[in-house]
Parts: C-alpha cells; structure tokens; sequence
C-alpha cells in the first residue's frame, strides 16, 4: 500500500528546512578548521525529527541543507548533505523510542537520547561524510576527516546540550497522557 505525505509533513519539511537554513547561514560559530562550524541547526533538527518522525527529519536535514549551501557557497556539498539527511532520519527513529509528544521526557530517556545522538553524530561526521568527501571530491583525507572529528565533538554537544534542552522544553508543553480528570 503506497502511503503518501500528509498536508502536516510537507508543511513540517518546508518550515523545517527554512529554519535550518536560517540557523545554519546565521547562527553558525566557526571553529578555526575551514568549512567547519559549530552548528545551532542540528540541536533543531533533533527536536523537529523527533516531533515529526524519520522521513520528515531526513528532508529536513537533506533539503535545508542542500538550500544552505546553494545560497551560501553557489555549490552543495553532497556529502555533507546527506549526512545531514540522515541525521534527521536517525533523530526520527530516536523518536519513536521517546515519549516526548506524550509530555514526558525522563531521565533514562535523556540518556539513551544522548548516547544514541553521539554515536549517530561520530558515524555520520567521523566516518561517512570524509569518506564521501575522498569518494566524490578526491579530497586529502588528513583534511576531511580533521573536519569530520571536529564537526562529529562540536555536534554531540551542542545536540546534547541545546537538544536536550528543547526536548525537554517540548516535553514540558504536552499534557501528559491521563492528567486531565473529569470533576
């Protein structure tokens, strides 16, 4: 059976990717190492595919950045680009394990959101994108995987710390599931 997008999805990747290309073109800290920042938009992106799921996060994270770096650079870095996707895709599927739409966000949730981001982010950043790098752009590999390393550090933190904070922001706004009593 073909399922298809609903109306909620399309709107959540078109919102999504325009927040993170704002995020990434403005709310980017360079680290020192060429094409290498520490990024606000991967916190977001951890919230957004939380929210909306696995395909949602991956379009996000492929399309925004994609348009990110069209805009900022005049040409899209593919490698990096998917990696982006599927960090969102990995967010999602981090999600359906977290009751975070339920308004609950517990402890033993946070960690195993944290330990599962950080092990995502060092996969993708640490290994798949350098190697996609050396793959497609015959980049030096001491180069790419210089970034990929200090891309992987910088995105574990600052999903682990604003990520964190925003899930459990999120999570606070929800009604917790059998809270509301009939009087």
């Amino acid at each position: 059976m073909k399922k298809e997008l609903s109306v909620k999805s399309v709107v959540a990747i078109g919102i999504g990717a325009a927040i993170f290309v704002i995020l990434g073109r403005f709310a980017s800290i360079p680290t020192g190492i060429p094409n290498t920042n520490i990024e606000t938009v991967y916190p977001f992106l951890a919230l957004f595919s939380v929210i909306f799921g696995p395909l949602v996060g991956f379009a996000t994270g492929f399309i925004g950045h994609a348009l990110k770096d069209f805009i900022t650079f005049d040409n899209p870095w593919w490698s990096w680009i998917l990696c982006s996707g599927l960090l969102g895709l990995c967010f999602g599927l981090i999600g359906k394990k977290l009751r975070v739409t339920e308004g609950i966000f517990t402890l033993k949730e946070v960690i195993f959101f944290n330990i599962s981001q950080v092990i995502i982010n060092f996969l993708a950043w640490s290994l798949i994108a350098p190697t996609l790098d050396i793959l497609i752009y015959s980049e030096p590999a001491n180069k790419v995987f210089l970034q990929g390393i200090i891309t992987s550090i910088s995105n574990s933190l600052t999903v682990g710390i604003l990520g964190t904070l925003l899930l459990k922001a999120y999570a606070s706004t929800r009604v917790k599931k059998g809270s509301l009593h009939k009087e």
